[in-house]
Formats: structure tokens, sequence, C-alpha cells
């Protein structure tokens, strides 16, 4: 059971309105200053089976880093568009984010009030863009998509279109990007489903089809593409998505350094290539491809889960949300995850205990940041509720990324057994 905390008269941020309709001076500055952003930087926006389409229609787009809005707004121009933000999005700018008609959420939370913004937006004859996996790309591959997603699809009955992003994790990826790469950058907008052709299909032929338009592999995409990335730094802070060493077995002990990765307790090395594929400096390269590696850590995850020995308990460090304008310091709390009961957040702030849980079925994802900009530059994961996110800082070092596995694989067990009921 829950039990909130105790923040007096702090007032919470009200995610329950409804975006306003962008006002064309606003779609001309989001456009001109996105321009801007990009000079410098070679990029490339194709439209593909696009030809005649105007709004309405859903925009989904694959997420790398805040430079998929900016070249969104290069392919949506002249249209107004309204973009699903997540709360932390609106941190100090509340006020400019309505003001753009962003639609703010709680990421993986159950939101009905989203839906029914997101059916505003469309009726009135805008373009809805949204990022379904609510998430940067660990490894620059397609992360957890929600099966909601086709239900969405099939209640608005407007064309949808996918937009993807290829580039964009090599030129900043998640687990480093403060050091950008040069790097050239290719976005995609197909028509992928019409009117017609999601009144035919069921949600689960939907969910299919946006998952096949959606998918995409940067790492493949730079070796098919013939594409260098030179840096000096290239391989630093890979260790967080790559966290366990296929040699010797052992979690959390990698580390990264100029164009290496490298385990802590055996001692083997990687050198990160220039064309993004990994090769030992010694001995087997036992993955070439980092998204092979990625996926063999997530059935390493499955496996304890189904043997029945996943669990993670750790003290950590919280700051929470409520509002848009500043982070809440809680303090020290114990952050526990278990196959029963999901998450269990536990604290004390200003003389009362509090509570947070969030079983398996009610997390289909989480939201994880390894250098958090708007508190510190430390990995971190978000516990949200409809209410409220709590940043949690573990004390143990190296484990979001597989927080984030064993959150996804919960819940599909979790639905897997309430389907069968």
């Amino acid at each position: 059971m829950n039990k909130d905390v105790n923040y007096k008269n702090q007032k919470r941020y009200v995610t329950a309105k409804y975006p306003i309709r962008q006002p064309l001076i606003v779609v001309w500055l989001i456009w001109l200053l996105s321009r801007i952003m990009l000079i410098g930087k070679k990029f490339k926006v194709e439209k593909i089976n696009m030809e005649g389409l105007k709004p309405p229609y859903m925009l989904l787009s694959n997420h790398m880093y805040f430079i998929d809005f900016e070249l969104g707004a290069m392919g949506t121009f002249p249209h107004r568009v309204n973009n699903v933000v997540s709360i932390d999005g609106y941190y100090r700018r509340p006020w400019l984010m309505e003001l753009i008609g962003a639609i703010c959420t709680r990421k993986y939370t159950m939101d009905l009030h989203l839906v029914k913004s997101i059916s505003r937006v469309l009726k009135r004859g805008d373009i809805l863009c949204m990022y379904p996996e609510a998430r940067y790309s660990p490894c620059g591959t397609l992360s957890f998509l929600p099966e909601s997603l086709g239900k969405l699809i099939k209640m608005n009955k407007v064309p949808v279109v996918a937009m993807v992003h290829h580039g964009n994790y090599l030129h900043s990826p998640f687990w480093n990007y403060r050091q950008k790469r040069k790097v050239p950058l290719h976005t995609t907008m197909t028509l992928i489903l019409t009117p017609e052709q999601i009144k035919s299909m069921t949600v689960e032929e939907i969910n299919a089809k946006v998952k096949e338009a959606l998918n995409y592999d940067d790492y493949r995409y730079q070796k098919e593409q013939g594409i260098l990335v030179t840096e000096p730094f290239r391989a630093e802070g890979l260790h967080k998505v790559l966290y366990q060493c296929p040699h010797c077995m052992a979690e959390s002990k990698m580390d990264s350094k100029g164009t290496e990765l490298f385990c802590k307790e055996c001692g083997k090395r990687w050198n990160l290539n220039e064309d993004g594929t990994l090769t030992a400096l010694e001995g087997k390269t036992e993955f070439s491809h980092i998204p092979d590696w990625f996926d063999w850590e997530r059935a390493q995850v499955c496996k304890q889960i189904a043997e029945g020995t996943y669990s993670f308990s750790d003290e950590v460090e919280v700051y929470s949300l409520p509002r848009c304008w500043r982070f809440i310091k809680l303090g020290k709390a114990t952050l526990k995850h278990s196959m029963e009961d999901g998450f269990t957040l536990e604290g004390f702030y200003r003389g009362e205990n509090y509570r947070i849980q969030r079983t398996p079925q009610e997390t289909n994802s989480l939201h994880i940041e390894y250098d958090y900009c708007y508190i510190k530059p430390f990995d971190c994961v978000d516990i949200s509720t409809e209410r409220d996110s709590f940043y949690c800082y573990p004390t143990k070092e190296n484990v979001v990324t597989k927080l984030a596995f064993a959150t996804e694989e919960l819940y599909r067990i979790a639905m897997e057994s309430k389907r069968k009921k």
C-alpha cells in the first residue's frame, strides 16, 4: 500500500490539462531555432509515401537525444505539432512547454487524460508527435513499445507516420551525450498506416506494423553506410550499457577509457573500432556487435528471473519532482525490486514515513539515466506514480541497466499470467 510523501503545503503540477493549439508564430520560431541549432551538422530529412498527406496524423518517432525534436521540426514545418513530453522536460520552464503546446505526462504510468489530450489534438486537425519508447535508446536499437500503442491508433483512426532517426545515437550516445561526435544525420518520415488500413487491422497487427517500421540499429547503419567515428573518447561511458563481462560473467565491474572497454574483475579488454565494432585485445571476441552484447545481458536477467534468483535492494538518495520548478531532496531511502512486489521505495521525510510501490503489472518499463543533467551526473532511476516522480541514485555502481531489463521482463510475465487467467 502506498503512503505519499508529506510535502505539507507543496502543490503538485497538474498534468491533467489539455494542450493549447500552437500559435503559428510559435511554429515559425521553433523551425527557426531548430534550423539554427542544426548549423554545422550534416543532416537530411527524407519523406517516404507522404505525397499529399496533411494533418491530422500521428507521428511516432524513435528517441536518441534532444536533436530528435529539431529534426522533427524540419520535417513537420509549417504544420502545428503537439509533442508528448515527460514531466522533467518541464523543469523550470512549464510556461514555455505549455506555450508550445506540449502534453505533459509522467513516464510509464496509467495516464488516462493523456489519451484524451491526444484525441483532442487530432480532432482539431493537427499533428500529434510522441516517442513511444519514452526514453533515449541505451544502445542504438529499438527499446520497449507499449501494447497500448495499437489501441491508441485504433481509437483515433488517423494516418500514422513513422519517423526514424539514423545517426543521432552515434552523434550523442545516451551513455556519453556530453561529448558529441561528427556523424551525418538521416531522418526518414514514412506513412505506414492509413485510416482504411487501421479499420481492417487488429490491435496486434497494428502493433506489429509499428514495431517493424520503427525498428532500427544505429551500429548496423554505421557499418552499412561506412561511417567512421574517429574521436579518441568514443568508448567512454559504454560500460554503463555493457555492464556484464561475457568472459568472467562478473556484473557491474566493467569500465571504459578512451577507445577501450574493460573488465576490472578479470582484466579482459575490448577496443571500440572506428566502424562501431568491438574487438578483444586478447583471446576471443565474444560480441563484435554492441547490440548483441546488450541482448545477451537481457537474456541473463531473464534467466535469473526464470530461475527465481533475481532480486535487488539498495540504499538510494532520492529527489522528487511533484512540481516543475525544483527537485526536492528527500534524503536516503531503501529501494527494492522483486519478482513478487515490483518496486518498493521506503523513506522518511518531514517527520513521516513514506512508501511508494509499483507492482510488475503497473510498470511496463523503467526510466533510467546515466548522467542526469538536472540533478547530478550519476546513474539514477525514475520511479513515477500518477502524481509524483522519484529520482533514485543507487549506492551500488552500474546497476540501472539491469533494473530496466528486469522491469520489462517482469511486466511481460505479469501480462502473460493475466491473459491466461
